[in-house]
């Protein structure tokens, strides 16, 4: 008996802020889009999210992930989905936020890791819009000191060795009013109380 399965030329498009790639057939057909999460690649396609776990060794995960989305496209399991419905939109702050991300586990452990990251957030003038996602997955926060929006990774936001974290806050804006990174190093030493002791 002989098997064959058919795997369709793809292209992955423009990541959104989590760091989704949208999955391309042809000139613009979405067929869904794969992403990280802690060392685990998923798939979101028409049929939902599918964790499909680690990539084999030698291989990038991004490409294991589209290439499983391409051949479940070509074998009929999954269709066309509009680029909206795989993109993750920019949240939007409308409550208390959650201890955890909905992806991360409820575990004792998990549930201090997140306390000390949200304890640490607060100290240095950081809003998060959603629960802890883990160290290294991105986390949508509002700097306090200039109204900066964007997607941080907490592995990056921690000092390094018990130490504090870097005075360079985010990326530069593209508009007031933070055209150069944030208020500025001795302004951030000056107006969080953690850098003058």
């Amino acid at each position: 008996m002989t098997t064959t399965t058919t795997t369709l030329a793809y292209r992955l498009g423009t990541p959104d802020w989590e760091r989704r790639y949208p999955v391309l057939i042809g000139e613009s057909t979405v067929i869904g889009a794969v992403f990280r999460w802690h060392r685990d690649w998923l798939t979101l396609s028409s049929e939902g999210e599918l964790n499909i776990g680690r990539p084999e060794k030698g291989r990038r995960g991004v490409d294991q992930a589209a290439a499983h989305l391409a051949a479940e496209y070509a074998a009929g399991h999954i269709k066309p989905v509009s680029l909206d419905d795989v993109t993750a939109a920019v949240p939007v702050l409308t409550g208390p936020v959650p201890l955890l991300h909905w992806r991360m586990p409820r575990t004792p452990r998990n549930a201090e890791a997140a306390q000390k990251a949200m304890t640490a957030l607060e100290l240095h003038r950081w809003t998060p819009y959603s629960g802890f996602p883990g160290s290294d997955n991105p986390w949508w926060q509002e700097c306090q000191l200039c109204g900066w929006q964007g997607p941080r990774y907490w592995s990056h936001q921690r000092g390094r060795n018990g130490g504090l974290p870097s005075t360079h806050r985010h990326p530069a804006s593209t508009t007031p009013p933070a055209p150069d990174g944030c208020v500025g190093d001795d302004k951030v030493r000056e107006l969080i109380t953690a850098y003058q002791q």
